[in-house]
């Protein structure tokens, strides 16, 4: 017996005809689908956008400084002649993404661009976000887990942490919502930093965005100073200890120069030639170390990077959602696939034959 083979003809005229006699239930199809779309996208709330544009300061120098510039220009990134930093711009995204990062923004204090509402940005996320008209089911399912579940209290977090991070439920919730909220991005020919972020309150995400433009600055200030600032405060201590051994040392030379002052015997002279030595050595550490503590100032100093803000954090005028006649024409275009693939399905037999 041979096998039937199905043979798909497909007819530009044909379609046309069965589009043609049942144009009535295609354009109510695509009139319904497309009053869904348009209701959709009105209960949606919406999302506006807030970007801050930042340069960093090169750590490049001398001719590998300028290497790096020639190969930056073709698309490479080279990092010749720097100071060995492990924070190098390409990584920025993922410190502010990251966990610690994101939970030093839980008390933030933000203020609607109403001015009705006051509150620290966790707070904000977890009580005061309006839900569009597909969250209801699934905010209510979760809602109705939660009850049956036993919750520890939340503790806000917020500053340096020691150690392992231990969040809860709703903790890890809002980090991840703000992660996905905040987008950092790096222009790998220029090194310029974009963070934009979005949110339901223009007002908020012109605070949010300026707020992380300065949690990253303040980040790799610390990296890049924190060796520097070690050693400063270790000759800050040298110098406190110096100082205190010239002053003892100065001050018994004076006290037994001045109670021996009129004593002729040569033990006497030298033993003040003993404390004499001694004070002049104490001086001579003391004034190294004086020295030393200044150029560790300078060293910090010199390690301090510098920004260049290229666009400052604004409040937008017009939210970034898409624009409601895009939203219609979609779903009514959606509206006539669903109806043209039911009589698709209805007349197959006209473009299946068998074989």
């Amino acid at each position: 017996m041979s096998e039937e083979k199905k043979i798909v003809n497909i007819s530009l005229v044909d379609v046309i005809d069965i589009v043609r006699k049942d144009w009535k239930k295609i354009a109510i199809y695509s009139f319904v689908a497309g009053v869904i779309g348009v209701a959709l996208a009105f209960a949606t709330p919406h999302k506006y956008k807030s970007t801050v544009m930042l340069a960093p300061e090169e750590s490049g120098q001398g001719f590998s400084g300028s290497l790096s510039s020639l190969a930056s220009m073709v698309g490479m990134n080279m990092k010749l002649g720097q100071t060995g930093d492990a924070l190098y711009p390409e990584i920025y995204p993922d410190l502010v993404s990251s966990t610690d990062f994101v939970i030093d923004l839980f008390p933030v204090q933000v203020t609607t661009k109403k001015g009705d509402l006051t509150c620290d940005y966790y707070t904000y996320l977890v009580k005061h976000q309006k839900l569009a008209l597909t969250d209801y089911p699934k905010a209510g399912l979760v809602l109705l887990i939660e009850k049956f579940m036993e919750h520890e209290p939340n503790k806000k977090l917020g500053g340096k942490h020691e150690g392992p991070i231990a969040l809860s439920k709703e903790q890890d919730d809002v980090a991840k919502a703000i992660s996905a909220n905040v987008a950092c991005g790096v222009d790998k020919k220029t090194n310029v930093i974009t963070i934009t972020v979005t949110d339901q309150d223009p007002l908020i995400a012109a605070t949010m965005a300026d707020t992380i433009k300065q949690h990253l600055q303040k980040a790799i200030t610390e990296y890049r100073t924190k060796k520097a600032k070690v050693d400063l405060d270790y000759m800050q201590k040298l110098y406190v200890e110096a100082k205190n051994n010239y002053d003892k040392a100065r001050q018994k030379y004076a006290y037994y120069a001045d109670t021996n002052m009129d004593v002729e015997l040569q033990s006497y002279k030298s033993k003040e030639e003993d404390l004499e030595n001694e004070m002049q050595l104490k001086y001579n550490i003391y004034q190294t170390v004086v020295e030393q503590l200044q150029l560790a100032k300078a060293k910090v100093q010199e390690r301090t990077p510098a920004f260049t803000v290229m666009q400052s954090a604004t409040v937008p005028v017009k939210h970034s959602d898409r624009p409601k006649v895009v939203t219609l024409a979609i779903w009514m275009i959606l509206g006539f696939m669903v109806r043209f693939a039911m009589l698709a399905w209805k007349n197959k037999d006209k473009f299946v034959n068998l074989a």
